[in-house]
């Protein structure tokens, strides 16, 4: 029994399904000219993007035009894909088409990115895809630059350039009642409003020691040195160092406290 299923104007119910085989055969016949195999075949797929258009629901832009989007990049995809090659035809499609709604939603951007920047990341998207067409393997940043024979950096400025901003506070997964958002994963344990305001608590009191403390201060615990050295280095003996030292510290504490 189908579902009924209208997206974008269209009854999924209706679009046909083909196996691999049926898929290959169709595909080299709409290569060979057949535009009724083509438009067969372009019609079985259409829920490749109809699938990745649920993606980029809530875009600005209508999901119609985006699904018209889409669609260039399927008929690119089917002009483009090589059927020798031991390959699914939905994991050569899928980048492409997302690839070709990406650059649409940049173009109709308010940010501008700049043509060399968006042709480095293109050649990039396309060296990727092949690397892993032939490895079968997820292709590294070095690997892409490598094959570009372009410095890695600059593969990383435009990959970066033509991603899509993500807020902190979009959702990660629901929990029962609790959501975990962007910003619960790379939220800084270390660096937290308390610690802060503790380090400059301390970079306050420090500032009311004097230059002798100080400088033993400096010398014990952001250099190093035993209480003998920094004897030997101020000119002083180790029994007064120590006497500084707890002194300043003991300071510190109270300023902070």
């Amino acid at each position: 029994m189908n579902t009924r299923v209208e997206i974008c104007g269209i009854d999924t119910a209706t679009l046909p399904k083909l196996t691999h085989a049926e898929s290959m055969e169709l595909l080299k016949k709409a290569h060979d000219g057949d535009e009724k195999a083509r438009e067969e075949f372009l019609m079985a797929n259409l829920r490749l993007v109809l699938s990745i258009v649920q993606r980029f629901a809530g875009k600005k832009e209508s999901v119609d035009d985006i699904f018209q989007v889409g669609c260039i990049g399927l008929i690119k995809a089917t002009e483009n894909f090589d059927t020798s090659l031991n390959l699914r035809f939905s994991t050569y499609a899928v980048p492409m088409i997302i690839g070709e709604i990406r650059r649409f939603l940049r173009d109709s951007s308010h940010v501008r990115i700049s043509r060399s920047i968006r042709d480095t990341a293109y050649k990039a998207l396309q060296a990727r895809q092949e690397l892993e067409s032939a490895g079968g393997s997820e292709a590294s940043m070095e690997q892409i630059a490598a094959a570009l024979n372009i410095p890695y950096r600059n593969v990383v400025y435009a990959m970066d350039a033509i991603s899509d901003p993500v807020s902190l506070f979009d959702p990660v997964y629901h929990d029962g009642g609790e959501t975990v958002m962007i910003m619960d994963q790379i939220a800084d344990s270390k660096n937290t409003d308390e610690n802060w305001l503790t380090s400059v608590s301390i970079a306050e009191a420090i500032t009311k020691l004097s230059d002798r403390e100080r400088q033993i201060l400096n010398l014990r615990f952001f250099e190093g040195k035993t209480q003998v050295e920094v004897s030997n280095e101020v000119g002083i003996s180790q029994a007064q160092v120590s006497r500084l030292e707890k002194a300043a510290l003991h300071s510190i504490k109270k300023n902070i406290g």
